[in-house]
């Protein structure tokens, strides 16, 4: 009966560890590398799973266009800001940037869409703000350190020399990553909307994006040549997160709106910040401030209210 709830909620779980893996990861691996690395396994996973269902059947160009750019400001753009902006303000407080998504796809349906704008919608715009100015100003301050999963060994000391990124840097990161997610939500609408199959359009968003990170490797850059190769278990910690929060997480919200509503289950998959919260307050031993999880819980309800309005 609650099928499809459970499967959202499970969504968001995914999200949430897959945040606190890539917190794992600081200090031991650069943003592009990680991101490039995460987008070859999931590639090769979605790639795998379109085949074995028959998906690439009766693909039309409009449509493999639409998902490649998709790809590029989704998760290109998009997934670069975001594991970037986890290594600047930490899983917890980029989780709840990043929950800018809605607002930021909510603005860009009304522009290029037509799509209506209710005041409730514009009430749950204002409760997202307000939730993460709430975390930020009166938040206990994020702190670039590990916040993963699993407890860091200490013979293995960080790999990267530290950098000082600044709260204003991971914020624009941030945002550079929710109106990323947001464009790419919104290019492939059309797509999705036309029956497209969900592994077959992952695997050719993912694939666009892999082919330029490859590119990327051409490119002269000499502080990418000094970059020691990560050690294997950082290798897998990153694969297991792609595969867990971009693979497992949205199979899970296909399956949820397989039988489920559409606003419920937007609502559900959101909750990512909340329940990321008590998964540091285990990892780091130190609770949230109160502020914290005031501004997950008012971001929650803001995202509630687009997604129902």
């Amino acid at each position: 009966m609650y099928l499809s709830e459970i499967l959202s909620i499970g969504a968001a779980l995914c999200i949430a560890t897959s945040g606190m893996l890539a917190g794992e990861l600081i200090g031991r691996i650069d943003a592009l590398t990680l991101t490039r690395l995460q987008t070859v396994a999931v590639t090769i996973a979605t790639a795998i799973a379109a085949t074995s269902v028959g998906g690439w059947a009766g693909l039309a160009p409009w449509q493999v266009g639409y998902l490649a750019a998709s790809g590029v400001f989704g998760i290109f753009i998009a997934s670069s800001a975001y594991i970037s902006s986890i290594f600047a303000l930490g899983p917890r407080l980029a989780l709840l940037v990043f929950s800018l998504t809605s607002p930021f796809a909510l603005v860009m349906g009304y522009v290029f869409l037509g799509e209506t704008v209710g005041p409730v919608k514009l009430a749950g715009v204002a409760l997202v703000i307000a939730g993460i100015v709430l975390a930020i100003l009166f938040g206990r301050a994020a702190r670039v350190q590990p916040e993963g999963i699993f407890p860091t060994p200490p013979i293995q000391a960080p790999v990267l020399p530290p950098k000082q990124m600044t709260l204003p840097v991971g914020l624009a990161l941030g945002l550079v990553a929710a109106l990323g997610q947001a464009a790419g939500a919104l290019v492939a609408r059309p797509v999705m909307a036309s029956g497209v199959n969900p592994f077959t359009a992952m695997a050719i968003r993912t694939g666009v994006s892999g082919a330029l990170f490859m590119l990327l490797l051409l490119a002269p850059l000499p502080a990418a040549a000094r970059r020691p190769w990560p050690s294997g278990r950082t290798i897998g910690i990153g694969v297991c997160g792609a595969l867990i929060g971009t693979g497992m997480g949205m199979s899970l919200i296909m399956a949820a709106l397989a039988g489920g509503e559409v606003g419920i289950v937007s609502t559900l998959s959101s909750l990512s910040p909340v329940l990321v919260l008590p998964m540091v307050w285990l990892r780091t031993g130190h609770r949230p401030a109160a502020p914290a999880w005031a501004g997950a819980v008012l971001a929650f309800a803001g995202t509630s209210l687009i997604a129902l309005g």
